[in-house]
């Protein structure tokens, strides 16, 4: 997997504002949090917030990406850490979430909660909630190629509508457990592509 972004280097105070704005945002929710009540909170004036970033959306979009840099490298620890072979490959991301949502993300995903904020496909925060999507498809994509699954780009896609949907449910608090739902069915997936892969290579033969 493609090496987590660097972590952008902040002055004392706009590391203030950063780290009361992503808990504001992710517990309140981007539209219910005003600039003054994150100043407040960070200890600063709003003249220093937007010194220091410049606008609100740019906050949001910094806050998002935070978030996204620490999933990353946790879940580039928790692959590199994990001995699973063949078809358990794409099925480490299921595991990595369900670790990872126990801690850090009880209310769902904060991109997707952001998005859902965010009518205009053009805004940044709506192109940075895409890009972060775009990478966890690749994600699966390359660990399905690692698997030897046939059409592993298709495969990925299967994977990344389960594991959508689990993040969703964690929000929801729908049912319980809904990263290992969401793992069963991306097994069945992944066995039948890999069961495909063998009968076309034995058409071939």
């Amino acid at each position: 997997m493609q090496t987590p972004p660097a972590a952008p280097v902040l002055t004392p105070a706009a590391q203030r504002v950063l780290d009361a704005a992503s808990e504001l945002f992710y517990e309140r929710g981007i539209h219910a949090v005003g600039v003054d009540l994150v100043a407040e909170t960070a200890g600063v004036t709003k003249k220093t917030l937007y010194a220091r970033f410049g606008s609100k959306d740019a906050l949001v979009v910094a806050y998002l990406q935070g978030r996204d840099r620490r999933w990353r490298e946790f879940l580039d620890g928790f692959v590199a850490g994990s001995e699973a072979t063949g078809l358990d490959r794409p099925l480490l991301v299921f595991d990595a979430a369900a670790a990872w949502s126990d801690d850090h993300s009880p209310r769902g995903c904060a991109a997707i909660n952001a998005r859902a904020e965010t009518a205009d496909l053009s805004d940044p925060i709506a192109q940075e909630v895409t890009r972060q999507k775009v990478w966890q498809l690749g994600v699966f994509a390359e660990l399905c190629r690692e698997a030897g699954v046939a059409d592993p780009e298709g495969v990925a896609q299967m994977l990344m509508l389960f594991y959508e949907g689990a993040i969703v449910t964690v929000g929801t608090a729908t049912f319980s457990e809904p990263f290992a739902v969401a793992r069963a069915a991306g097994r069945e997936i992944l066995a039948r592509a890999a069961g495909a892969g063998r009968d076309a290579q034995a058409t071939q033969a």
